[in-house]
């Protein structure tokens, strides 16, 4: 079953490393492969400065949990190994948020729409996130 999953991070990559592209990166790279190496299809996947959006079909035998568990553990533990001075800088030595939040694809939550919503949130990190004043 096709499912949306969001989940964030403790804080902001850009508040955390110093080279936030290159964690990004790596992140993307890591989840990748571990969607793979369980039987889990990926067919979105944008790593935020602070969160995580990913378009994700798992097999009927596993529950969602599993999947989220198995996902944020392993790619904490190898971005923390990678990344030394990434678990410096989180003395709670804790990367992701506990939580997440999942949707099922279905006839009013298509895949289209999930897709463009994720693709959408690529693009927003191209821009500023804050409104600039003008004071």
């Amino acid at each position: 079953m096709k499912r949306a999953i969001i989940w964030s991070g403790v804080r902001s990559i850009g508040e955390i490393y110093l080279n936030p592209q290159r964690l990004r990166k790596r992140a993307k790279e890591l989840i990748r492969a571990i969607c793979e190496e369980y039987g889990f299809e990926v067919e979105e996947l944008e790593v935020s400065m602070d969160h995580v959006h990913i378009m994700l079909s798992i097999p009927p035998s596993r529950a969602i949990g599993y999947a989220i568990r198995v996902i944020k553990s392993i790619s904490a533990r190898e971005l923390f190994r990678e990344f030394p001075e990434l678990k410096r800088r989180l003395w709670s030595g804790q990367l992701w948020e506990d939580g997440y939040f999942a949707r099922t694809v279905g006839s009013r939550m298509t895949s289209e729409v999930i897709k463009k919503y994720i693709k959408h949130h690529k693009e927003l990190e191209q821009e500023p996130t804050q409104l600039q004043m003008k004071l």
